[in-house]
């Protein structure tokens, strides 16, 4: 396979992650060059990534705090801090065991093959977009946008 359809692949997931796999279709951006072509396959890539919940710690001391105050109701004299003592340590470890420190997100891309009567072949790996859904034999054009980024559209 030649070196720039990998540069290509490269660009299309480096582009795809979160952050740069935002699509802005009602924003005017100046195109360097568009190619047409007619789809050969198409490959639904899924991925799932690990979200650290930022909220762990403060739900955990939420816990912590109605446990010790539930604990605090009884007993009497120093009976009164171990229970107020055990019921925050239940307490947070109950918020800590109920609410997952890390959630998971699914991350929906397609790899659509290209080929274009003047350059050959081409491989893009974009975004999934569920009112664009490519299927073989569709005609496309491949948008080049500035930076590196390339878009597939359906030809109309």
């Amino acid at each position: 396979m030649k070196p720039w359809i990998w540069l290509l692949i490269l660009a299309g997931l480096m582009f795809s992650l979160p952050g740069y796999a935002q699509y802005e279709r009602n924003k005017a951006v100046p195109v360097e060059k568009v190619l047409f072509g007619q789809v050969l396959s198409v490959r639904d890539i899924s991925r799932e990534e690990l979200i650290e919940d930022r909220n762990h710690g403060w739900k955990v001391f939420g816990g912590a705090l109605i446990g010790g105050a539930i604990g605090n109701q009884f007993g009497g004299g120093s009976g009164r801090v171990a229970t107020t003592i055990l019921g925050s340590i239940i307490g947070g470890s109950m918020a800590s065991n109920h609410n997952p420190q890390y959630q998971t997100r699914t991350i929906r891309l397609v790899e659509i093959m290209v080929e274009t009567e003047q350059d050959g072949q081409f491989m893009v790996v974009q975004d999934f977009d569920p009112s664009m859904v490519f299927h073989q034999d569709d005609l496309v054009r491949m948008v080049y946008l500035q930076g590196g980024i390339v878009r597939l559209d359906k030809q109309m």
